[in-house]
């Protein structure tokens, strides 16, 4: 929520919305995928969550922040576009992160987790899940962005592999 709400509506937002918008992404699938945008500081996140009375090292399991040498902790995710990695129950389990520059690593994903295993998740298959199993047939495509191009033009049975080879874990999801 705390990156959506930056993305939507909020002037730090800017560069993100800009992105999405030159990929011709629509707010239609920015609200379905609930997509937002990381600001380039070193402790934006890191504040809110402090705020909000949020146990850091939580967070730091979570995959968020990462805790700083000589105390306090930093962003993981900074100037980037965010993409909510979710389970079937659409709940997030860890995050893709696009750079808007031609920094590295282009993509940056949540580190693995005591929930979130990227050889075990599939991105989009909150979404494509109904499409899937109306139409018995799945498309399995390289990234984020190309799921939201096919739900811009209507196709709901895409996923995606988070940067990993397709793995027997990703196929026994798609068969369930």
């Amino acid at each position: 929520a705390y990156f959506h709400k930056i993305l939507v509506a909020d002037k730090r937002g800017e560069p993100g919305r800009r992105y999405l918008d030159q990929r011709g992404v629509p707010r239609a699938v920015i609200e379905e995928f609930r997509l937002g945008y990381a600001v380039d500081t070193w402790d934006g996140l890191s504040q809110f969550l402090h705020s909000k009375g949020l146990d850091m090292e939580t967070a730091v399991q979570a995959g968020l922040v990462l805790p700083r040498e000589k105390g306090g902790y930093y962003d993981r995710f900074r100037g980037r576009v965010i993409f909510p990695i979710c389970n079937l129950r659409n709940q997030v389990i860890g995050f893709g992160a696009r750079v808007l520059d031609d920094s590295l690593p282009k993509y940056l994903n949540s580190p693995e987790t005591p929930i979130f295993y990227k050889g075990k998740t599939l991105y989009g298959l909150h979404s494509a899940f109904q499409s899937i199993r109306e139409n018995d047939r799945a498309v399995i495509v390289e990234g984020y962005t190309d799921i939201l191009a096919l739900k811009k033009y209507g196709f709901h049975g895409a996923v995606a592999t988070l940067g990993t080879a397709l793995t027997r874990d990703h196929i026994r999801l798609l068969k369930g």
